[in-house]
């Protein structure tokens, strides 16, 4: 049998500007840092972390399009070919017919198509256990975690760094 624990050590930072300030010097220092959680959003917290913007709008239009483009089919499809109806003599495939039901498989496609790559993307959804790195997160604190086993430096190096530069205490979390 394997094991398959994660161990993390947890700063808590009592104040935002301490956090932001501790995260530049954390990763200056060669630190990976696994996540942040803070009570509310905080300006430049993504840009600290070094994220890249996100690309679901792409992924939106392409599932907007897609909907889109089956729903011209699917009409195009049943009033043309499949069930053509001579209705006063009107056109078969009369464009105007289209913009609602275009327009609602367009934002379907796209709404539930954005769910699932969000879920996807991040590793959660229906049946994930949340890692819960410290209660007081959505209080009044706010938590860095680092993850031990992809930090080339040993735990005590990340723990003194950590409180160097503003930690109020550090914790071990390990996870089954």
């Amino acid at each position: 049998m394997t094991n398959t624990s994660e161990k993390y050590l947890v700063g808590v930072y009592d104040d935002e500007e301490v956090l932001l300030s501790a995260i530049s010097q954390v990763r200056r220092s060669g630190v990976k840092i696994h996540e942040v959680f803070t009570p509310f959003p905080i300006h430049g917290l993504d840009e600290a972390l070094g994220y890249r913007r996100t690309r679901l709008p792409i992924a939106a239009f392409l599932f907007g399009m897609t909907g889109t483009a089956t729903a011209i089919t699917m009409i195009s499809w049943m009033l043309g070919f499949d069930w053509p109806m001579n209705i006063g003599g009107k056109n078969h495939l009369p464009p105007p017919d289209y913009v609602p039901v275009t327009f609602e498989l367009t934002v379907l496609f796209a709404a539930l198509g954005l769910v699932f790559t969000f879920l996807l993307s991040n590793d959660i959804g229906p049946g994930k256990q949340a890692k819960i790195f410290d209660l007081r997160s959505t209080d009044d604190k706010f938590i860095m975690a680092v993850n031990v086993a992809k930090n080339k430096l040993a735990p005590n190096e990340i723990e003194t760094i950590l409180r160097d530069n503003g930690a109020t205490e550090v914790n071990v979390k390990q996870f089954d």
